[in-house]
């Protein structure tokens, strides 16, 4: 049965693209078939994993296979085990064309069916393909964040220890019982995952002691501290980079617990 996990916060600078990125690389290794989706019209994910500029996909991207409700063209082969439905700036379009059906190009392409529901039955045309489906998304409550949301079985609540951070908690939270109450797959925190920890601030140090009092059993366990081996992974990608053993050696405890979450 294929596992889908979306990474969300509607904040920014919290590693979901990264995050992202290594979950596919490290259930690459492990044998699995990956499918990445990226929901953010940045393209980060789509740039990190395929290593070229987000336009290059302009024209056969992500939102493409959203206005279709069929992905099967516009999938970027990565390598044998992970494939990527890539994101560019067009997809910050894909409201406007929800609710009007004029796509970037001026095409008509109207869409009557539940606006929550566009990515589920997207990505049901080929989910029996895949082992994982990872979905990245934008850093704000937007239609391709609840989308992601209601498509998914699993979601990881990014948490940067920041106050502003930590304020956009319950937001998010809310936005996900929304989800479980839209989507018949009725999505799960799979937990909370703390990054961007820096060891010499206090107050990043209160921030994580003050997330676990408030969900004490749903963060996991690592924290993911910042290190630059890690966010060089956006510049040296999975492939050459003589960094990456340095760079993964967080990621794989987080990867270990969430493995056990998700097949429990």
């Amino acid at each position: 049965m294929t596992i889908t996990i979306t990474a969300g916060i509607q904040k920014g600078g919290c590693s979901k693209s990264t995050t992202i990125g290594v979950l596919a690389h490290l259930l690459s290794e492990d044998g699995h078939r990956v499918l990445v989706a990226d929901l953010d019209s940045q393209g980060n994910v789509s740039e990190l994993l395929s290593q070229k500029p987000s336009n290059e996909f302009i024209g056969r991207s992500v939102l493409e296979a959203l206005q279709e409700l069929d992905p099967r063209k516009y999938i970027y082969t990565v390598n044998e085990n992970i494939d990527l439905l890539p994101a560019n700036n067009f997809l910050a379009t894909f409201q406007r064309w929800l609710y009007t059906g004029k796509s970037y190009k001026g095409e008509y392409i109207p869409y009557k069916g539940n606006p929550s529901l566009v990515l589920e039955q997207t990505l049901n045309k080929v989910r029996d393909n895949y082992d994982f489906i990872l979905i990245d998304t934008a850093p704000s409550l937007s239609e391709t964040t609840t989308n992601a949301l209601c498509a998914s079985d699993y979601v990881i609540v990014m948490f940067e220890c920041s106050n502003w951070c930590y304020s956009a908690i319950p937001n998010f939270m809310d936005s996900i019982e929304v989800a479980q109450e839209v989507s018949e797959r009725g999505v799960t925190i799979a937990g909370i995952l703390r990054t961007m920890n820096d060891v010499r601030r206090s107050d990043s140090k209160a921030f994580n002691e003050m997330i676990e009092e408030d969900y004490p059993e749903v963060v996991f366990d690592t924290i993911l501290t910042r290190k630059a081996p890690i966010g060089r992974i956006s510049l040296y990608g999975f492939e050459s980079n003589r960094e990456l053993t340095q760079a993964l050696e967080q990621y794989k405890n987080f990867y270990k617990e969430l493995m056990q979450r998700v097949k429990n």
